[in-house]
């Protein structure tokens, strides 16, 4: 079910009424009434892959009560590896099977062989299978190293792990923070309600007016580059830049909203990162959640940064290249990845990868120079790696980068009738100009307007969701669906 359907406007406020009003009382059935909610959520795209978030959750919560009764550490380690062989087994199959067929096919072809037989499958990737697998296999890597201790209330788990607001795209939530809420009794909260209203509607704001207009522009000019010349496939690759991170961060913004209308508060994921001043600083706002995992249970696990430049290089290349490998299957996700560790590299070389830790301007209306430079240039490199992550190969990819750094880069750009690039790129400065405003909180529009008196407040909200309705027939699914 997609958070921008009619189905889902029907479904909400459903399970809210039930939520609150019918079940209030018994903290169990609340959780069991979320834990079927959540599967029919999911279940509303495709009801057979439901074994499979059923199938995670079961071997999860079995693993982590025999990893924390086990007094042999041995033995503990032959369940994690259940656990984690189960999920990567799990997700490599549905995810990764024929990209690895196809490129030992591929290097056969190198060496003069011929396959006949392509042994590929026709599978379905499941959608948030990226999400709900990290997620089931942090609980039990976070019982086996102590931060955690094994829940046996199976309900309260499950519900933990399908819980629909952030089941198919996030934020991938660690048990520590969420599992023990399912625990507490709890209390409608105004203030929390209203705030998850004034969050969901801006995320609706992200996705339809931002990201989906500014779709139309980067499908255009992605699709038919030898159409373009570089300058406006450089202008198509920053309308893609914003059209990731609204349709993103929006489906993130309506999953935590929603998550605080039932009393749920769930970690943010992104924090403003096109105002970064640096690479180091965009990763620490961007997916947060996943770059996270990858900092807990894989980069420091293998040394972090203590053993050295060398082992922190390795570790570095390491992490961005299995993180853009997570995003799909495909070679360009993977120089993708590496492509952001070669950004990052000069950072940590000099040692000020976490230079930029606060927020910029921070009690200030404007940028200095020097800042509005740095956010500029990281904003152009990081618009320049979502090339290789939004073209069809690396072919493709390259071709771009060729236009881009031709003499066709100092031509006039220019965008095909109906594809709306002037109220487009208005859209965009308004939003830019909010989130400018808003950065010190926790999302665009949340603390915006709140001093201003009933009917300027009111007016601004109204004229947010006309622009909404407006914009609704230009819906696009959310990108990050298919990983």
């Amino acid at each position: 079910m997609l958070f921008n359907s009619l189905e889902f406007f029907i479904f909400l406020p459903t399970i809210f009424c039930l939520y609150w009003f019918v079940f209030q009382k018994d903290l169990r059935v609340q959780n069991f009434l979320l834990l079927i909610s959540s599967y029919f959520f999911y279940g509303w795209w495709d009801y057979r892959f439901l074994s499979l978030i059923f199938l995670s959750t079961v071997v999860d919560y079995c693993v982590g009560l025999k990893i924390y009764d086990s007094n042999d550490n041995r033995t503990k380690k032959s369940y994690l590896w259940v656990s984690i062989l189960f999920n990567l087994g799990l997700l490599g199959f549905f995810k990764y099977f024929n990209f690895f067929i196809d490129s030992w096919i591929d290097l056969l072809a190198t060496f003069g062989y011929e396959q006949k037989s392509t042994w590929t499958l026709n599978v379905i990737l499941p959608i948030g299978i990226s999400f709900y697998t990290f997620q089931t296999m942090s609980y039990s890597l976070d019982i086996y190293f102590r931060k955690l201790k094994p829940t046996k209330d199976f309900i309260s788990y499950a519900a933990f792990v399908s819980f629909f607001p952030q089941l198919v795209a996030g934020p991938i939530e660690r048990a520590s923070n969420l599992l023990p809420q399912f625990y507490d009794k709890r209390i409608f909260n105004n203030n929390q309600a209203t705030d998850g209203m004034r969050q969901i509607l801006w995320g609706f704001f992200k996705k339809v007016v931002i990201a989906d207009n500014c779709a139309i522009l980067s499908n255009t000019i992605f699709n038919s580059i030898s159409d373009f010349s570089g300058s406006t496939l450089l202008i198509g690759s920053f309308f893609f830049a914003f059209q990731i991170y609204g349709d993103f961060s929006g489906y993130s913004d309506i999953a935590i909203g929603t998550s605080r209308l039932f009393g749920f508060e769930l970690m943010a994921n992104f924090k403003f990162p096109y105002f970064s001043r640096d690479i180091g600083e965009f990763w620490r706002r961007w997916h947060i959640s996943l770059s996270t995992w990858f900092r807990d249970y894989l980069y420091i696990p293998l040394g972090g940064s203590k053993g050295g430049k060398w082992l922190s290089i390795r570790n570095i290349f390491i992490i961005f290249i299995i993180s853009g490998f997570w995003h799909g299957a495909n070679w360009t996700f993977i120089f993708w990845g590496a492509l952001n560790a070669i950004y990052f590299l000069p950072l940590l070389l000099k040692g000020i990868n976490r230079k930029n830790l606060d927020i910029v301007a921070k009690h200030k209306s404007l940028p200095t120079l020097k800042e509005f430079f740095l956010i500029t240039l990281t904003f152009i490199q990081t618009s320049m790696a979502w090339i290789i992550f939004r073209s069809e190969n690396l072919e493709h990819a390259f071709n771009i980068y060729g236009k881009i750094l031709s003499t066709s880069l100092f031509t006039i750009p220019y965008f095909p009738n109906g594809t709306r690039a002037i109220p487009t790129l208005v859209l965009v400065l308004l939003f830019i100009f909010i989130e400018w405003l808003g950065r010190h909180n926790q999302y665009g529009i949340g603390f915006i307007g709140r001093r201003w008196n009933r009917a300027l407040r009111y007016m601004f909200y109204y004229t947010i969701i006309f622009t909404i309705i407006w914009f609704l027939d230009n819906q696009e699914q959310f990108i990050y669906f298919q990983f």
